[in-house]
């Protein structure tokens, strides 16, 4: 297969005959995923795709964007890769440290606080929006949206990242109250799905969490497994 290098031994070519996005660093870095969670009686249902994009380039297509902050608390991850791999370990090391000290496993409520801090203070620096969901004795199963900017807010239902754009119509449509588990699994997984058909800088497969009291489940769909629907 011909390479860059290749072809500039060709008369005539010059980099800037080709288009821009044929090289890396050559335009400014553009992120995306999709990131959906949905309450149930008894926990939460978390989804989100694999692709993690720089521009043209796929540059991970099965990144894990579900990233566990506690053994029942997990972070979903949209934004710059860099910046909530660095708030999540930091996260991480604050929720361990407090759990020693209180003597309690930490609530949902406090991991998501513990987000929106780091969000706030660093706002004109991160790109992180994230959604924090888990289970927890007190409140049971949580889901809390941190967008970018360091908001923090419960919803019962969220969707986050570029591929979400696709998605609100849908959500308003099927999302109802108090669904089942299985519901909630179908909900995510479909959601997620029409969002790495439409959505250019979502892809690859579905990873799912299902978080309960009895602990978290963890799903993969393929991308030839995914439900396209036509």
């Amino acid at each position: 297969m011909a390479t860059i290098g290749s072809l500039q031994n060709f008369p005539g070519f010059s980099k800037e005959s080709c288009p821009q996005d044929w090289f890396p660093g050559s335009e400014e870095v553009s992120t995306g995923t999709t990131l959906v969670a949905v309450e149930f009686a008894d926990g939460v249902v978390i989804g989100a795709d694999s692709r993690t994009s720089m521009g043209t380039w796929v540059a991970n297509r099965v990144t894990d964007k579900l990233t566990p902050v506690t053994d029942s608390i997990f972070c979903c991850r949209s934004g710059s890769a860099a910046d909530t791999q660095a708030i999540t370990d930091v996260v991480k090391y604050k929720l361990n440290f407090a759990e020693i000290e209180q003597g309690r496993p930490a609530s949902v409520r406090d991991a998501a606080m513990a987000f929106k801090e780091i969000c706030y203070e660093y706002r004109d620096s991160l790109m992180a929006g994230l959604i924090v969901a888990g289970y927890d004795k007190s409140s049971g199963g949580q889901v809390w949206c941190v967008p970018v900017g360091g908001m923090a807010v419960r919803q019962p239902m969220c969707i986050g990242g570029s591929g979400s754009t696709y998605l609100y119509g849908m959500m308003d449509h099927m999302y109802k109250e108090n669904m089942s588990k299985k519901n909630c699994e179908d909900l995510v997984l479909q959601a997620v799905t029409q969002a790495i058909r439409r959505d250019g800088s979502s892809g690859g497969c579905c990873r799912m969490a299902i978080i309960t009291k009895d602990g978290v489940e963890r799903k993969l769909w393929l991308n030839n497994e995914l439900p396209i629907k036509w």
